[in-house]
């Protein structure tokens, strides 16, 4: 999972933590992976003043969660869940 807010990563971790281990499977995580930073520098004025600059940062926090010996009734468990809309979750079988 993915996001630019790193409390909406840590809260939706721990919602899908407590749902895969409410239906019985094994879990393990949320491990942090690095963090993506993507830094900007931008011209303050337009013409003059060359040197005036100013910085932007956009950071991406990332959370790995394995599951294993997952059944049905855990994949209908986290089709269900409600997560925030800042969150991109990304599912590889």
């Amino acid at each position: 999972m993915q996001s630019y807010d790193y409390s909406l990563v840590d809260k939706s971790a721990e919602k899908i933590v407590k749902t895969v281990k409410a239906t019985g499977a094994i879990v393990s995580g949320p491990i942090p992976l690095p963090t993506h930073k993507r830094i900007f520098t931008v011209n303050r004025s337009t013409f003059v003043n060359k040197k005036s600059r100013e910085q932007f940062q956009l950071s991406a926090y990332k959370r790995l969660i394995d599951i294993y010996s997952s059944t049905a009734k855990t994949v209908d468990a986290l089709m269900k869940l409600e997560l925030p809309s800042g969150v991109d979750v990304e599912i590889k079988v």
